[in-house]
């Protein structure tokens, strides 16, 4: 499973709803989950693999080894949010690219399990920003896009270099 790279377009399409539920579904979440360890991150969405779902996978340890924080969010929506603050996030999709991004503090999110069950929980801290990070994933919206025009400035030479080595994927 391989995280694909902007400029790819499939990642402006961001996610439709999961509607099935079932070990396909189970199956996918595995095999994200790992493609997210494997490339050193603490979250991935669907689109970033190329499949254009509304979900996401987490850890906000970031370790294979330590599992215990382990999520999976199906068409998630945030349901409330308080408090703003800036902090420092990289994408995988956006390989070596680092910037300050302005996010919700304490956050509320309704998903659904691999069960098709719906939850809630609330998140605050790091694992909000994570959550509030790939939900925009699914949407198309890339955490670049929420950057401060001098952010977006200081990250423009690395943007356009990411552009001008961009291949087009088969699918793409």
């Amino acid at each position: 499973m391989e995280v694909l790279v902007y400029p790819d377009p499939v990642l402006r399409r961001g996610g439709k709803p999961v509607t099935q539920f079932d070990q396909a579904l189970r199956e996918l979440s595995a095999r994200m989950m790992e493609a997210m360890y494997e490339e050193g991150g603490v979250g991935l969405a669907a689109p970033q693999v190329g499949i254009e779902w509304k979900l996401l996978v987490l850890n906000p340890a970031g370790d294979k080894k330590d599992r215990s924080g382990e999520l999976t969010l199906c068409n998630p929506k945030i349901t409330r949010k308080k408090g703003r603050e800036f902090g420092e996030e990289g994408c995988l999709s956006f390989p070596d690219i680092h910037a300050e991004v302005e996010r919700w503090v304490d956050i509320t999110v309704t998903y659904q399990d691999l069960d098709g069950v719906e939850r809630t929980m609330t998140a605050n801290g790091w694992l909000a920003r994570i959550i509030q990070h790939e939900i925009d994933h699914l949407d198309g919206v890339f955490f670049t896009d929420r950057l401060t025009a001098s952010e977006k400035l200081r990250v423009k030479p690395q943007l356009q270099e990411l552009e001008a080595s961009y291949r087009p994927q088969k699918g793409s």
